[in-house]
């Protein structure tokens, strides 16, 4: 039977999470995988949460012990403000730190903006779950997962949701396979199953 693939999604937000405007983070991303999961089975759980640093701890440790996520990302609070401390709790909460998948999505926003050097996301895995760190901008979190494709769409820098199908796959998760025109995950050869029917 095929493992359903559980995915966190918290936006760190203190003025969404007091109601003083909706958050706009945990809609893009549940739109955005609904274009780019082909297969296994998916579901999300979603948290709203203030930019607390033992609120956001407490959160990620809910979701990869108790809800048991596969993926957990977050939108929000990765800048350099006293406010924004998702990448302390995200550090805090973790096993072993993954600085790749920070590098990457700095190196992909600061093709478009120069404050991308500002942002401090991390990328961490606790027990088998993956948690990153992303943007709070809708169409900054796009570019940070599908990465920067040419006139014809060709892929001119990936992003960083290529690598997560087969981060998943080392770690002990279900088996990611994606829509290649939205984002095309990669596997080394000897890690690819045949394509689901």
């Amino acid at each position: 039977m095929t493992q359903e693939l559980v995915i966190g999604l918290v936006s760190v937000s203190d003025r969404a999470s007091q109601g003083v405007y909706q958050d706009q983070g945990i809609p893009a991303l549940e739109a955005w995988f609904r274009s780019a999961i082909k297969s296994p089975p998916w579901r999300t759980v979603t948290r709203l949460i203030p930019d607390e640093q033992p609120v956001i701890e407490a959160t990620l440790r809910e979701l990869v012990d108790e809800q048991g996520c596969h993926l957990v990302l977050t939108t929000g609070g990765t800048g350099p403000a006293p406010r924004d401390v998702t990448p302390e709790a995200t550090l805090a909460v973790a096993d072993r730190v993954m600085p790749g998948f920070g590098e990457q999505m700095r190196q992909i926003s600061l093709k478009f903006v120069p404050t991308a050097i500002l942002s401090r996301q991390v990328a961490v895995i606790r027990r088998n779950c993956l948690i990153i760190n992303l943007p709070g901008q809708p169409k900054s979190i796009k570019e940070t997962l599908e990465g920067l494709k040419g006139p014809a769409g060709e892929v001119i820098v990936s992003g960083i949701f290529a690598a997560v199908p087969y981060c998943i796959d080392l770690i002990g998760g279900p088996y990611i396979e994606t829509h290649d025109e939205v984002v095309k995950a990669f596997r080394p050869k000897s890690a690819l199953r045949p394509p689901a029917q």
